[in-house]
């Protein structure tokens, strides 16, 4: 079934009833809805990666181990929402002798926004799909969300969904807080519906750019939260490559094929010393020699990668070093270029591939690579392997100028879910500076706003002097962590 768009409407009606409804939910409240979608995720298990399987080609041990992570984030965050950090609340008392003229009574939080819609991603099917971190992290803030299935996996959206929606009524949630629908004339209406307030979106750059734009085009333009994927470069050094270049190669070939190459943070550029194709090519040939293959997600993935490799592989100044090929379960390619070629033509840099395949840029003098670093588009996350004395102060830092996260001799694939991780990065990599990864990704759905000269009794809970919400408080330029049930004076002090 397709969603049409009057059902699309009634149901962005009904969260935003429900969003009223539930906005002023106490932490607690709020973060037991979030612990009962977790629990029936857990009790449906079975059922949701057996289907799972079926509709994405995903193997039993990736499928259960990604609901855990799922599970895992509902969790993460309800703790935050009880922790009341992401309320920000900051309180200015009345000041006469305030530096520059008396002061009046300021107060200010952060609020949920609204209805937020939320776009499905193909290749994880539970992590960035139906209850993934953008619906997550909606709910968290206090938003309803309509989530649009993706295609890929249509009938595992609609069951999450129902164990989704079971879960949060059996909570007393409000009617309509999460909804889901299907087919594209609700997508387009579901980024134009004016109850609307933000788009959390995972998928292509064609596909996001276009919502993009039209949400952009909106009478009231909202925020697009788009994650359109990358390239992940990885930068060698000349000291790095004599002293473990076949650890280096052996780690590469792990991350460029993990999930099939279908992870948005999969490295696909390697930048490392020329002349030595001959051995990297054996040594490459060996690190992918016990790789299992796998379908790809869909066919339309798969023909997408067929296409975007023998473009590439077709492009002057392009050879093959490992020759994989395109039957049903693709074996990996590793291409080949130069330093020269690319400046040349910076376009090579620029192709991502979708699958299990990269390539290898050679440069001819170390310091080639803060010139390449101004050839690259953003990335998500970029790679320094690099020894402890190499001086790559001024790559490190420009390393940062193009993406949202940076590694000191890892793999970009594998992305956890915590306090610290920020999954972002300029554009193409996505359209924001927030992060959709991590307890922060909560603050994208969130607005603040200042209270002036309220009386206290009218005063939202985690703005009032009494603090009835037990959250942290910033009052008058200090800091202030109430001592929770459990805690001690230690555990609980000023930041």
């Amino acid at each position: 079934m397709t969603t049409t768009v009057d059902d699309l409407n009634a149901s962005v009606d009904a969260a935003h009833a429900a969003f009223e409804k539930g906005r002023a939910a106490d932490p607690g409240t709020r973060a037991a809805w979030l612990e009962a979608i977790a629990a029936a995720l857990e009790n449906d298990a079975d059922a949701l990666v057996e289907l799972a399987a079926r509709e994405t080609h995903l193997g039993e041990p990736r499928l259960r181990g990604e609901l855990k992570r799922t599970v895992f984030q509902l969790r993460l965050f309800a703790t935050e929402v009880r922790d009341g950090e992401h309320f920000d609340a900051t309180i200015d008392h009345v000041d006469a002798d305030w530096g520059m003229g008396p002061r009046p009574d300021l107060r200010r939080l952060n609020v949920p926004i609204g209805v937020v819609g939320v776009f499905g991603a193909s290749n994880f099917p539970f992590a960035f799909s139906v209850m993934g971190g953008d619906s997550a992290s909606a709910l968290a803030a206090g938003c309803a969300v309509v989530h649009k299935a993706h295609d890929g996996h249509r009938n595992l959206a609609l069951l999450t969904a129902g164990t989704v929606i079971a879960a949060l009524d059996a909570a007393g949630a409000p009617s309509g807080l999460f909804s889901l629908v299907t087919g594209r004339p609700a997508a387009e209406a579901l980024v134009d519906h004016p109850a609307v307030k933000a788009i959390g979106f995972t998928g292509s750059t064609a596909g996001g750019r276009a919502l993009f734009n039209r949400a952009a085009a909106r009478p009231e333009p909202i925020p697009f939260f788009g994650e359109l994927g990358g390239i992940n470069a990885v930068f060698v050094t000349e000291n790095a490559w004599a002293a473990r270049r076949d650890e280096i190669l052996s780690g590469y070939a792990a991350s460029l094929t993990m999930g099939m190459g279908q992870f948005c943070t999969k490295p696909g550029l390697l930048f490392v010393p020329g002349g030595q194709a001959d051995g990297v090519r054996q040594v490459l040939s060996g690190a992918l020699a016990g790789f299992a293959a796998a379908r790809l997600l869909s066919r339309r993935l798969h023909e997408g990668y067929r296409q975007s490799v023998q473009d590439l592989r077709n492009t002057t100044g392009v050879d093959v070093l490992v020759e994989g090929d395109f039957d049903e379960a693709p074996a990996p390619t590793v291409l080949r270029t130069t330093s020269a070629a690319v400046r040349s033509d910076p376009s090579i840099l620029r192709q991502e591939m979708f699958g299990p395949a990269s390539l290898v840029v050679e440069y001819g003098d170390q310091s080639e690579l803060l010139e390449l670093t101004g050839l690259l588009e953003g990335q998500l996350t970029t790679t320094l392997q690099a020894e402890p004395d190499d001086d790559v102060s001024d790559l490190a830092a420009r390393l940062t100028d193009i993406s949202g996260r940076v590694l000191w001799n890892g793999w970009p694939t594998g992305v956890t879910v915590s306090y610290a991780q920020h999954h972002g990065g300029p554009y193409p990599a996505t359209t924001s500076a927030t992060t959709s990864v991590g307890t922060a990704a909560i603050r994208r759905f969130l607005r603040p706003v200042a209270y002036q000269s309220f009386p206290e009794g009218r005063l939202p809970e985690p703005l009032q002097d009494a603090n009835p919400w037990r959250v942290p408080q910033r009052v008058d330029g200090v800091w202030q962590r109430p001592i929770r049930q459990g805690q001690t004076a230690g555990s609980a002090a000023q930041p």
